[in-house]
C-alpha cells in the first residue's frame, strides 16, 4: 500500500514495525472517559485489530494491530467516542487530529481525592478546548496539590493545585494535629502561639492539609481556586529536567491566557529547519532566553494580587 505516514500520523494513527498494519490513538482529556466507551473500544480491538488496548503513559490509550485498510471504517466506529469525550476536531470524517501538542494529562483530582484542591478534569478540558488542534509540542499535566501524582514537573506547564487555608480560631481547641502535620510532613508552616494557630504566609505552599486535619473545621479551603504553574520541565534524550516555578497563587483565566500567548511565542520563534519541522517549546526558550518568553506569555495577562512572578528561572 502506499501509505502517506505523515497524513497517517496527524489521523492519530501510529506507524508501527508490522508491516501494513498500525494502531489508533486517542487521547482521553484530563484522563476522564465514561465507561459506556470502552464497549465501542472492544469492539473495534477485536473487529479490526488484535484484541488488546493499551493505556499510554499520557492517559490516551492505543488499539494495535489494525490493518492499515480499515482506517477509514475504524475512524467511523469510534466517533461516538470522540465525540463524548469533546475533542476538537477539524473533519469528524477524517478521525481528529493527533500530531504535536500532546493530551492534557490529569491527577483525579477532588472528584474523587480528598488533597485535590479542585476539579482536575473540568480545568482540564477547558484548556483542551482552547488549545486543540495544534501542532506545536506541548505537555501539559494538572495535579490537584503539591503531592503531584501525574507529575507535572516533567511537563512544558505543570498546573498544580493550591488552597488559601481559612482559618476560624473561635472553633481551634489547639491540639496542633494540623501544626504537627505541618512540620513533619510538608514546610513547617503553622506554629501555635498564645494557643491559636499562625500561618507563615511566606512558607505556606496552599496544599490544604491542614484542612483535612482539624478536627473540628477550624481550617477550610479559599472559595478562590489558586494555583502553581511550573514550567518547561521535559525527558527525552538531550537534557531532561524538572520543571521550575514560574508564577505561585496564580488564577485558571491567566494560566489559560499564558498558554495560548505561548503558542504564539512558539509560532514566532520556532526553527523552522528543525528535524521533521518540529521543536519542542523547551529548547526554543532555551535558545531565545527566558526574559524574552516572559515578555510573551504574560503579554495582556492581568495577574491577581497575590500572584508572585519568578524575575528569572535558571534550570539545571
Amino acid at each position: 500500500m502506499d501509505i502517506n505516514t505523515k497524513k497517517l500520523k496527524k489521523n492519530a494513527f501510529r506507524v508501527t514495525k508490522e508491516r501494513g498494519k498500525t494502531a489508533i490513538r486517542v487521547r482521553v482529556p484530563g484522563g476522564h472517559i465514561e465507561a459506556k466507551h470502552l464497549l465501542i473500544l472492544k469492539n473495534i480491538a477485536e473487529k479490526y485489530g488484535n484484541g488488546t488496548l493499551h493505556i499510554t503513559t499520557r492517559q490516551g490509550f492505543e488499539i494495535p494491530g489494525i490493518s492499515m485498510e480499515y482506517i477509514d471504517d475504524v475512524n467511523k466506529e469510534i466517533q461516538p467516542v470522540i465525540e463524548g469525550l469533546n475533542i476538537n476536531q477539524v473533519d469528524p470524517n477524517t478521525g481528529y487530529p493527533a500530531s504535536g501538542t500532546r493530551n492534557v494529562a490529569a491527577c483525579v483530582g477532588n472528584n474523587v481525592c480528598p488533597f485535590g484542591n479542585y476539579n482536575t478534569t473540568d480545568f482540564a478540558k477547558r484548556i483542551e478546548d482552547a488549545i486543540f488542534p495544534n501542532d506545536y509540542h506541548v505537555k501539559i499535566a494538572l495535579t490537584g496539590c503539591p503531592n503531584d501524582c501525574i507529575k507535572s514537573r516533567m511537563h512544558d506547564f505543570g498546573i498544580i493545585g493550591m488552597t488559601e487555608p481559612q482559618y476560624d480560631p473561635y472553633r481551634c481547641i489547639a491540639c496542633e494535629a494540623c501544626v504537627d502535620n505541618c512540620r513533619d510532613r510538608i514546610v513547617g508552616a503553622l506554629s501555635i502561639e498564645n494557643n491559636k494557630v499562625v500561618r507563615n504566609e511566606d512558607k505556606c505552599i496552599g496544599c490544604g492539609e491542614c484542612v483535612l486535619k482539624c478536627p473540628m473545621s477550624a481550617w477550610t479551603r479559599s472559595e478562590e481556586k489558586y494555583y502553581k504553574l511550573v514550567i518547561m520541565g521535559r525527558t527525552g534524550k538531550k537534557n531532561p529536567r524538572l520543571a521550575r516555578e514560574f508564577i505561585t497563587w496564580v488564577d485558571e483565566e491567566s494560566i489559560i491566557k499564558i498558554i495560548l500567548n505561548t503558542y504564539r511565542y512558539v509560532d514566532k520563534y520556532i526553527d523552522k529547519d528543525a528535524p521533521g519541522g518540529k521543536e519542542h517549546v523547551g529548547y526554543i526558550v532555551d535558545r531565545t532566553g527566558f526574559q524574552e518568553f516572559k515578555k510573551w506569555v504574560l503579554k495582556d495577562v492581568e495577574l491577581g494580587p497575590k500572584a508572585i512572578v519568578e524575575e528569572n528561572i535558571y534550570w539545571y
